[in-house]
């Protein structure tokens, strides 16, 4: 089987606290997989093991065939919104992302426009960002995780601050992504998040994390 994220008995403790215990996954690409859970519970612990923002304490995190802590030190081809999106505040969202891409220069100035355009926002509005709206920072963060078309997506709760038209936006967005092929992981608190768009939901509870029946 040709997994996109594979989990091997990975653990995480902070000082003498255990966050994630002898936690194994296998996902397949081409799905949406949802993980719910209280505050606290390790989802965001989790998605920063999978995307290389944390090293296990103990077990191995492979992703797109790449051993995390061996063969890089990210995980590759992936798209990340984790907590609340920062950005610097007095550039415009165009020059945030144009900034960003930059870094890899895997996509051009237009590719960055269409991101913004698929997320709703104006890829021409001049106004900086620390202007925006949580509802417009977080469309930002989504078109940043968005904007190199990655085969993977790991999203924190992407629906913070956005409207009921925004959440039913960024659901047909990801659905699309899904129907394309790609893989998305989601944390959402909102049960019809993950209801409408999850194949598979897991549960994470004081470090454990559970196939949902």
């Amino acid at each position: 089987m040709n997994y996109i994220i594979q989990l091997d008995r990975v653990s995480k403790t902070f000082k003498e606290k255990t966050v994630l215990h002898e936690t194994s996954l296998s996902l397949s690409p081409g799905k949406i997989y949802g993980f719910v859970g209280r505050n606290g519970s390790g989802k965001t612990v989790l998605f920063k093991l999978i995307c290389g923002l944390l090293q296990p304490t103990s077990g191995t995190v492979t992703v797109n065939g790449a051993q995390l802590g061996k063969d890089c030190d990210f995980a590759p081809d992936v798209g990340v919104l984790i907590e609340t999106p920062s950005f610097i505040s007095y550039e415009s969202g165009f020059r945030n992302l144009k900034d960003l891409a930059a870094i890899r220069k895997k996509i051009t100035s237009e590719d960055v426009r269409a991101a913004i355009r698929t997320v709703g926002l104006d890829d021409t509005d001049k106004k900086w960002v620390g202007k925006y709206s949580l509802g417009m920072r977080q469309r930002l963060g989504i078109a940043q995780a968005i904007m190199e078309r990655p085969s993977l997506l790991i999203l924190d709760e992407p629906m913070n601050g956005l409207d009921q038209a925004g959440v039913d936006e960024m659901r047909k967005l990801f659905a699309a992504s899904r129907d394309e092929g790609k893989t998305i992981l989601l944390a959402s608190h909102t049960a019809e998040d993950i209801n409408l768009l999850c194949d598979t939901v897991y549960e994470v509870n004081q470090g454990t994390v559970t196939l949902r029946n």
